[in-house]
Parts: C-alpha cells; structure tokens; sequence
C-alpha cells in the first residue's frame, strides 16, 4: 500500500541559503522515473504507481518515510521507499513522478536534495 503524505514549502531560515545547517543522512543528487514504468513491481512488490509519493533508495530499509529537501528551491516532500535504486551515476534517490513534481524537479530531472530519515527528523 502506498503512503501519500504531503508537501509543502518550509518555513523559517531557507536551506537552500544556508544548506550546511540542514542534517541531513545523505546529500546528494536525486533524479525521478516516469511514467514508463507505471503498474511494473518494485522491489517491494507493490506496482509503481507515478502519483505516488514513493522512492527508490539503496540505502533505507522497504517502507522507511523519507524528508526530501530540494537545496536548490527549498521545496520538500515525504516519500514512502517502496524500490530500489538508483543506478545511475552517483545519485541517491529516484523519486516518482508526483514526488519530483513536488519538488520542482521535474522539468530539471535532477535536483541536489539532502535526504532525512522522517522518523528521526
């Protein structure tokens, strides 16, 4: 089942001017995959849904809550990890098409993000 939790633009000093303030468990490039890809199993699983808000990570554990901030317009997002990935160059995390989109990634196709565990935020 997916988790869709919501977005928004935060609050207070911006990360994207001060992003060495932000703790962040990984900083680093983020990219996002498309339609394509709709209604295929992930690792999880479940079928990659595009208005999800879901990720693909190496590193966090199937069904971790993950904090996205985009450093580079300070738009965020909570995402469900649900695959895994990327596997593309150094990036470390693939977002779905509705979670790019909440971080104004989409048109870019990538986005230097810094990556919380939601539960330890």
């Amino acid at each position: 089942m997916f988790t869709n939790v919501g977005c928004s633009d935060r609050k207070g000093p911006s990360a994207a001017a001060e992003p060495s303030k932000l703790e962040c468990d990984q900083r680093g490039v983020a990219s996002w995959y498309g339609t394509n890809m709709k209604g295929r199993l992930t690792a999880s699983g479940e079928k990659y849904d595009p208005k999800a808000l879901t990720a693909a990570s190496k590193k966090y554990p199937m069904g971790t809550e993950l904090h996205v901030i985009n450093l580079n317009n300070d738009k965020d997002v909570t995402v469900t990890v649900n695959d895994r990935g990327p596997y593309s160059g150094k990036r470390v995390i693939d977002m779905s098409v509705e979670a790019a989109h909440e971080l104004g990634m989409k048109k870019a196709g990538v986005a230097d993000v810094c990556v919380q565990d939601a539960v330890k935020k």
